[in-house]
């Protein structure tokens, strides 16, 4: 595997871009730089991928536009420049994608988002929609309200935790630098590049210390982009670490300039059912019928008609085991409903949810959010 291949073959792409290279020296968007990038980018969808864009520059350019002193900000002062600067940074985008006939559509996240299930489902499912759209989503934190203890702290952490959400294939990471180096290639010439990693071992995060550190704007480092690679690693998705600050970066990789590609083991899909069925502590149970323990063994989702009972008291996106009549536990997923919701829609066709519930959310556990188990060895 290699970065070309990698790359020429994601079905889903998270491209992470910061500050540094989106903002310029005189504190607006770079504008020559971005549509450069967005012609890369309208290449890869033109090919069939789905790219998803998770920028920072809001505090850098909402610093400028209201003044603000040239020292370190308070949290305050930072939620101000994020309110202030977060319209320019669309405005940017939207500029730059325009003349190449992509939408762009602004979604800011907390860590929330991410990590409690049912919010991170709704943003999952509204991600998705832009991308199956056709448009190029563009993710922010979203400094205007977040706290210090509630914030991911840097755009390469919350890039991973999206392309996790996502189930991307690969995390890009554009840097001012061309992948991790033994050392910091600025202030050791005998440093060497690492173009492929397949672990990220102590010995090779101990590498990353101040690598691309030099930037006068931005939170981020090496150390913080091997991080994210470490996040999107255990989601099945490979990361890629190259140089951002050229015109369209990803041609340049696929056509040979360098890069540090690190690997997953899995696929995005495996990872991910893999956490549901080992990691998640399941907060109910769903006993089904013998048809819908049939068609769950085929891969198909779980729908209400299907469901004999339901135990417990969860809620909606949490983490369910799904067992037969006769307590075989068969399943875990993850509930598009909460527990008296389940009751409530238990044994109906899925044209009658609506009517008992005023919404739906498709099948009470859907086949992505579904690790069906292996069945017991016979004696």
């Amino acid at each position: 595997m290699d970065a070309v291949s990698v790359l020429a073959n994601a079905r889903r792409i998270v491209i992470k871009v910061g500050s540094a290279l989106l903002v310029g020296a005189d504190g607006t968007p770079d504008r020559a730089w971005l549509g450069a990038l967005a012609a890369d980018l309208a290449r890869l969808r033109a090919r069939g991928q789905q790219v998803l864009i998770v920028s920072s520059g809001a505090v850098a350019l909402g610093r400028r536009r209201l003044s603000l002193p040239k020292r370190a900000l308070t949290l305050p002062e930072k939620q101000a420049a994020a309110a202030a600067g977060q319209s320019a940074l669309m405005r940017a985008w939207e500029e730059a994608l325009e003349p190449h006939a992509l939408s762009a559509a602004q979604i800011l996240l907390t860590r929330d988002d991410t990590e409690v299930r049912r919010r991170w489902l709704n943003a999952r499912a509204t991600v998705e929609t832009l991308l199956d759209l056709g448009v190029a989503p563009v993710v922010n934190e979203n400094d205007t309200v977040v706290t210090e203890e509630i914030r991911y702290g840097d755009n390469d952490r919350l890039a991973a935790r999206v392309a996790q959400m996502i189930g991307a294939d690969v995390l890009v990471l554009l840097s001012d630098i061309d992948g991790l180096y033994t050392a910091d290639p600025r202030r050791d010439p005998a440093a060497s590049h690492i173009p492929h990693l397949t672990e990220l071992t102590p010995q090779i995060e101990a590498m990353a210390g101040g690598a691309n550190a030099g930037a006068g704007v931005g939170t981020g480092g090496m150390a913080t982009k091997l991080a994210a690679a470490r996040i999107a690693q255990s989601a099945g998705c490979a990361t890629l670490i190259t140089l951002g600050k050229r015109p369209a970066p990803l041609g340049a990789v696929e056509a040979g300039e360098k890069a540090t590609l690190i690997e997953s083991a899995a696929t995005p899909g495996a990872a991910y059912k893999a956490w549901i069925a080992g990691t998640l502590a399941p907060a109910g149970a769903l006993i089904v019928d013998d048809g819908a323990a049939a068609a769950l063994r085929q891969g198909k989702s779980l729908l209400a008609a299907g469901v004999r009972a339901v135990e417990g008291r969860f809620g909606k996106g949490d983490a369910v085991v799904v067992r037969t009549q006769d307590g075989l536990e068969i399943a875990r997923g993850l509930s598009r409903y909460d527990a008296a919701e389940a009751e409530r829609i238990c044994g109906r066709r899925s044209d009658a949810i609506e009517g008992v519930l005023g919404y739906t959310s498709g099948p009470v556990i859907h086949a992505d959010d579904l690790a069906v188990l292996a069945p017991p060895a016979r004696a």
